[in-house]
């Protein structure tokens, strides 16, 4: 009995810790959403829309990227096209390129089993132009379509300390 009790309170202590860790590392996070894509692979016709409304445009943000890909993922690139729609309407576009492994085929990221978790800074401090609301569709650019083995893809905001 007093082994369980032991294993209970340690089991609580580490649940409280991780927790206290998850809310102060997230207190910057304005914006995140993570989307599933299909089974059978992210299609050029499948984009990917976010939606991040900014309230303070005094403030600095930094502006990330995740992709989960499995280990039989065949590139060690990501390239996207990214169209950014301003609240006044304003459209720009941009082709990213995201390195998912080094030179010698390494996967970069953080794994677990044959998932990786990439989170790739896409803008440092920048400040947005304008209060409202900015949508950024991605659309996958590579050359297979469908792209296999991109399971999950993402965007994050935070705000700069």
């Amino acid at each position: 009995m007093a082994v369980t009790t032991r294993r209970n309170t340690w089991i609580l202590l580490f649940g409280a810790l991780l927790s206290t860790l998850f809310f102060s590392c997230n207190k910057n996070v304005v914006f995140s959403e993570y989307k599933k894509l299909p089974e059978e692979g992210w299609r050029i016709s499948n984009k990917l829309s976010y939606d991040v409304t900014i309230d303070d445009n005094s403030k600095y943000h930094n502006v990330f990227l995740t992709v989960r890909h499995a280990d039989a993922y065949p590139y060690s690139n990501l390239f996207l096209f990214l169209t950014t729609t301003y609240p006044d309407g304003k459209i720009s576009t941009d082709t990213l390129e995201c390195i998912l492994a080094n030179k010698k085929g390494e996967w970069q990221g953080d794994g677990a089993g044959d998932l990786w978790d990439n989170k790739i800074l896409l803008k440092k401090n920048l400040r947005f132009p304008q209060n409202g609301k900015y949508t950024f569709t991605f659309e996958q650019g590579m050359r297979s379509d469908p792209l296999p083995m991109i399971l999950d893809f993402g965007m994050v905001v935070e705000k700069v300390d």
